[in-house]
């Protein structure tokens, strides 16, 4: 299948606007759909054949106050690439998880949800530590994170006397 005859596919069956789609790269396409139809959409591409999902991550548009979802799909057989992406509200930080098409998806929602704050409803992670231990602020990759704040409240600061090193002991 070409990316033309997949947009013509996809756009068809889902009644997507062409506008909505975009190639950024050969054999690797973009399509933007709304938040409520991400799921029919992803099942949908998973039975004709894009079996791998090789990511699940986020953008924070703290402006906008939203988050960017994007889904990383690939289709081994039609050699096609194609990221769904949809914007969701970032003051209610939720979507449906999509553990139940591709049961990978539980991780990285899971590593989603620890760095963004972002629930999958029905993944069981939600809220769990995975790789931010004793974490007690807001997640780490919004933009009004303030890692030097974090830092500072956290960690002890500390005073180096830099004419003590031995310029002979400094690789460089």
């Amino acid at each position: 299948m070409t990316e033309k005859e997949f947009i013509e596919k996809v756009s068809k069956e889902f009644n997507i606007d062409e506008n909505n789609f975009s190639q950024y790269s050969e054999r690797k396409l973009r399509v933007v759909v709304e938040e409520e139809r991400v799921v029919s959409l992803l099942t949908y591409l998973k039975n004709i054949g894009f079996s791998q999902l090789s990511l699940i991550t986020a953008v924070d548009w703290i402006d906008d106050n939203k988050f960017e979802l994007v889904y990383n799909l690939t289709s081994w057989t039609e050699r096609l690439t194609v990221l769904v992406k949809t914007y969701i509200d970032r003051e209610k930080a939720e979507i449906i998880s999509i553990m139940n098409i591709w049961p990978a998806a539980k991780y990285y929602e899971w590593d989603v949800n620890e760095y963004f704050g972002i629930k999958f409803l029905g993944n069981p992670q939600n809220g769990q530590e995975l790789f931010l231990e004793d974490w007690d602020d807001i997640p780490p990759m919004r933009k009004d994170f303030d890692p030097v704040k974090y830092s500072d409240k956290k960690f002890p600061r500390r005073e180096y006397d830099f004419k003590m090193v031995n310029k002979s002991e400094v690789i460089e």
